[in-house]
């Protein structure tokens, strides 16, 4: 394999994003993978766990656990921390 096939493989791993389909199907959280399940969360189609706060907004500060909450990438208030 060539250095150029393996920079383009990496490439579409990181634009890689999960389908609607499988987001909204019945399969519990630990049936998906964990870039499908954060790639779900992300796109605001499956909620999101833990007790974690994010400020949202100039100076609010919301709980986001249990609710669907799209992240900055997909037109949601939630920042990208990466």
């Amino acid at each position: 394999m060539r250095v150029e096939d393996i920079l383009q493989l990496e490439e579409d791993i990181e634009e890689w994003q999960a389908t609607r389909s499988l987001c909204k199907s019945s399969k519990p959280d630990h049936a998906l993978g964990a870039s499908a399940l954060a790639s779900c969360k992300s796109q605001g189609y499956r909620r999101r766990t833990g007790n974690k706060s994010h400020k949202i907004g100039p100076n609010k500060r919301v709980k986001v656990g249990g609710k669907k909450i799209k992240g900055k990438d997909y037109g949601g208030p939630l920042p990208d921390y990466s």
